[in-house]
């Protein structure tokens, strides 16, 4: 006759404080990883830890935070956007072209149209049924198509540099005003989700769509307002990067779809959805942007910065992915 296994409390409460310590580690870890990167490469260049060093870094940071930060919420919900580069390169070129008769108001007519864009993207997900990664991922080849096309395939120059003036001010003369709006972006965004029902909403989206209906969540009207917030940070990060370049390209915002999706995973959001936030995605956004700036200082070829992200998305996945809810791989 066998005996019975007992699990006493004091085991089940051990067992449950040894994953809260470890859930609490998780949770930290995108910011150990930027506290040892960014030591790292002071060790490699000793000159690198200076005010105008740490200044360039964070305003080259501005427009992958405000990317990141949007398409955090789509991840969230369980879905992903791979549309928001070439969503922001579409910006660039309408900021460029409406801004001879729009003026001041360039700025707001770019957001509202991104948003606009985003919501009809979630709208074709929740109605139509079709996958988040396949209706982005066409949205992403009809953006740049379109941006090509509007743009006869060239880069589009800014004269009046007045209406970005103000993202290249600097806060008490150190802190660029782009990285200052970026880091409201995060701050309006987290306390708009936490002060409301939103941020349970997306989050039960995220771990079970179906629970979370029965439940009485209104799922798709969440999914279309994340892909909607989504669409507008495409706009206001273009914004960004036409007060640093002052032209509009269609293939401006190109470059920085990898380092987005490496931000939000190395950040500690689980693909799979339903568990991260928007200050871990800053999070990540940072160390990404240390590993571009840092690359060269120790000697990278920045041909191999491609490589570096895809590796490190596959890692982060690896390491956040919600095996639970993935019962079987293809």
């Amino acid at each position: 006759m066998s005996t019975p296994v007992i699990t006493t409390p004091a085991a089940e409460a051990a067992v449950t404080g040894r994953a809260g310590v470890g859930r609490r580690l998780t949770s930290f870890m995108p910011v150990i990883a930027l506290v040892v990167l960014l030591a790292a490469l002071t060790v490699a260049d000793p000159g690198f830890l200076t005010l105008n060093s740490l200044t360039a870094a964070a305003r080259t940071s501005a427009p992958l935070v405000v990317l990141a930060a949007g398409a955090t919420l789509v991840v969230l919900c369980g879905g992903i956007d791979l549309s928001i580069a070439a969503l922001c390169s579409l910006a660039t070129v309408f900021f460029a072209l409406w801004l001879p008769d729009a003026g001041g108001l360039t700025t707001v007519a770019v957001i509202a149209a991104t948003a606009a864009i985003g919501a009809v993207q979630g709208v074709a997900h929740v109605l139509l049924r079709i996958p988040s990664f396949i209706v982005t991922l066409g949205g992403m080849s009809i953006f740049s198509a379109i941006a090509l096309v509007i743009s006869d395939a060239g880069p589009i120059r800014v004269v009046d540099r007045d209406a970005t003036h103000w993202l290249t001010l600097y806060v008490g003369g150190v802190v660029p005003m782009a990285f200052v709006v970026a880091l409201l972006v995060v701050v309006v965004v987290s306390l708009v989700l936490r002060l409301t029902p939103l941020e349970s909403w997306i989050r039960a989206t995220g771990y079970s769509e179906s629970a979370a209906r029965l439940a009485g969540a209104p799922v798709d009207v969440v999914k279309i307002a994340a892909f909607t917030v989504s669409g507008a940070c495409a706009g206001l990060a273009a914004v960004m990067l036409v007060s640093r370049n002052f032209s509009g390209s269609p293939t401006m915002a190109d470059n920085l779809l990898l380092p987005a999706v490496a931000a939000i995973v190395v950040g500690g959001t689980a693909i799979t959805g339903g568990h991260g936030s928007l200050w871990r995605s800053l999070a990540g956004a940072l160390v990404v942007t240390l590993l571009r700036v840092g690359l060269p200082i120790v000697g990278v070829p920045s041909a191999y910065e491609q490589i570096l992200y895809g590796a490190i998305i596959v890692a982060a996945v690896a390491l956040t992915l919600d095996r639970s809810k993935v019962l079987t791989i293809k």
